[in-house]
Protein backbone atom coordinates (compact mmCIF):
# COMPACT_ATOMS: atom_id res chain seq x y z
CA UNK A 1 0.00 0.00 0.00
CA UNK A 2 1.30 3.46 -1.19
CA UNK A 3 1.35 6.24 1.47
CA UNK A 4 0.72 10.21 1.37
CA UNK A 5 1.64 13.23 3.85
CA UNK A 6 -1.39 15.28 4.36
CA UNK A 7 -0.86 18.14 6.95
CA UNK A 8 -3.13 18.39 10.03
CA UNK A 9 -6.58 20.48 8.36
CA UNK A 10 -6.21 18.07 5.44
CA UNK A 11 -6.00 15.13 7.82
CA UNK A 12 -9.12 16.93 10.01
CA UNK A 13 -11.28 17.52 7.42
CA UNK A 14 -10.89 13.56 6.03
CA UNK A 15 -11.90 12.38 9.28
CA UNK A 16 -14.87 14.54 9.69
CA UNK A 17 -16.64 12.94 6.73
CA UNK A 18 -15.92 9.22 8.15
CA UNK A 19 -19.68 8.33 8.91
CA UNK A 20 -17.89 5.71 10.93
CA UNK A 21 -14.95 3.55 12.15
CA UNK A 22 -15.97 1.21 9.06
CA UNK A 23 -14.96 4.15 6.43
CA UNK A 24 -11.70 4.72 6.14
CA UNK A 25 -9.58 7.64 4.86
CA UNK A 26 -9.42 5.65 1.37
CA UNK A 27 -13.12 5.40 1.21
CA UNK A 28 -13.95 9.11 1.83
CA UNK A 29 -11.13 10.14 -0.70
CA UNK A 30 -12.81 8.02 -3.71
CA UNK A 31 -15.77 9.62 -2.88
CA UNK A 32 -14.68 12.96 -3.01
CA UNK A 33 -12.46 12.25 -6.22
CA UNK A 34 -15.69 10.40 -7.46
CA UNK A 35 -13.82 7.27 -8.05
CA UNK A 36 -16.12 3.62 -8.57
CA UNK A 37 -16.86 2.69 -5.01
CA UNK A 38 -14.97 -0.13 -3.67
CA UNK A 39 -17.06 -3.49 -3.01
CA UNK A 40 -17.27 -4.26 1.06
CA UNK A 41 -18.23 -3.09 4.33
CA UNK A 42 -15.62 -0.28 4.34
CA UNK A 43 -17.49 1.61 1.40
CA UNK A 44 -18.95 5.06 2.28
CA UNK A 45 -22.64 4.36 2.54
CA UNK A 46 -24.67 5.34 -0.39
CA UNK A 47 -27.24 7.27 1.71
CA UNK A 48 -28.62 7.63 5.35
CA UNK A 49 -30.34 4.81 6.86
CA UNK A 50 -33.98 5.23 8.24
CA UNK A 51 -33.06 5.89 11.59
CA UNK A 52 -30.45 8.42 10.81
CA UNK A 53 -31.08 12.34 11.78
CA UNK A 54 -29.76 14.91 9.07
CA UNK A 55 -29.85 18.24 10.23
CA UNK A 56 -29.41 21.39 8.00
CA UNK A 57 -27.69 18.77 5.62
CA UNK A 58 -25.37 16.87 8.19
CA UNK A 59 -26.04 13.28 8.67
CA UNK A 60 -25.71 12.07 12.36
CA UNK A 61 -26.30 8.11 11.71
CA UNK A 62 -28.27 6.09 15.21
CA UNK A 63 -26.84 6.21 17.95
CA UNK A 64 -24.56 9.57 18.10
CA UNK A 65 -24.52 10.92 21.45
CA UNK A 66 -24.55 14.33 21.99
CA UNK A 67 -23.54 16.31 25.25
CA UNK A 68 -23.34 19.87 26.38
CA UNK A 69 -22.88 22.08 29.53
CA UNK A 70 -24.57 24.67 31.04
CA UNK A 71 -24.42 26.31 34.28
CA UNK A 72 -21.75 23.82 35.64
CA UNK A 73 -24.37 20.98 34.92
CA UNK A 74 -23.41 17.82 31.95
CA UNK A 75 -26.51 17.04 29.38
CA UNK A 76 -26.68 14.35 27.08
CA UNK A 77 -28.86 13.47 24.22
CA UNK A 78 -29.14 10.70 21.71
CA UNK A 79 -29.82 10.55 18.35
CA UNK A 80 -33.04 7.70 17.88
CA UNK A 81 -35.88 6.88 15.36
CA UNK A 82 -34.46 9.89 13.45
CA UNK A 83 -34.09 12.72 15.51
CA UNK A 84 -32.14 14.08 18.49
CA UNK A 85 -33.81 12.93 21.90
CA UNK A 86 -33.21 14.68 25.18
CA UNK A 87 -35.17 13.31 28.47
CA UNK A 88 -37.35 11.31 26.52
CA UNK A 89 -38.66 14.15 24.17
CA UNK A 90 -37.82 14.20 20.32
CA UNK A 91 -36.19 17.22 18.93
CA UNK A 92 -36.02 18.17 15.19
CA UNK A 93 -33.29 20.71 15.43
CA UNK A 94 -29.75 20.90 17.82
CA UNK A 95 -31.00 24.84 18.47
CA UNK A 96 -34.26 23.61 19.77
CA UNK A 97 -33.06 20.69 22.12
CA UNK A 98 -30.30 23.68 23.13
CA UNK A 99 -33.24 26.14 24.11
CA UNK A 100 -34.85 23.44 26.10
CA UNK A 101 -31.48 23.24 28.55
CA UNK A 102 -31.13 27.06 28.53
CA UNK A 103 -34.70 28.66 28.72
CA UNK A 104 -33.56 31.03 26.15
CA UNK A 105 -32.23 31.61 22.45
CA UNK A 106 -28.55 29.33 21.62
CA UNK A 107 -27.11 28.39 18.84
CA UNK A 108 -27.34 24.75 18.83
CA UNK A 109 -24.65 24.36 16.51
CA UNK A 110 -22.40 26.09 18.94
CA UNK A 111 -24.05 24.51 22.20
CA UNK A 112 -23.27 20.50 21.57
CA UNK A 113 -20.70 18.29 20.99
CA UNK A 114 -21.05 14.84 19.14
CA UNK A 115 -19.87 11.81 18.79
CA UNK A 116 -21.08 8.75 16.22
CA UNK A 117 -20.68 5.43 16.72
CA UNK A 118 -17.38 3.81 17.01
CA UNK A 119 -15.41 7.26 17.38
CA UNK A 120 -13.53 7.72 20.22
CA UNK A 121 -13.25 11.40 20.23
CA UNK A 122 -16.31 14.52 20.51
CA UNK A 123 -16.65 17.18 17.61
CA UNK A 124 -18.40 20.49 17.90
CA UNK A 125 -21.37 19.99 15.51
CA UNK A 126 -20.72 23.39 14.26
CA UNK A 127 -17.62 22.30 12.47
CA UNK A 128 -19.30 19.19 11.05
CA UNK A 129 -21.85 21.51 9.95
CA UNK A 130 -19.11 24.10 8.24
CA UNK A 131 -17.29 21.03 6.62
CA UNK A 132 -20.20 20.31 4.57
CA UNK A 133 -19.97 23.87 2.48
Amino acid sequence: MRTIEVDFDVYKALMVRRPSEDVTENDVLRDLLQLPRKKGPSAVPAGPAPSDWIAKGVRFPAGTEFRAHHKGQAYLARVESGALVLNGKRYDSPSSAAVSITGGAVNGWRFWEARSPGEASWKMIESLRRSRG
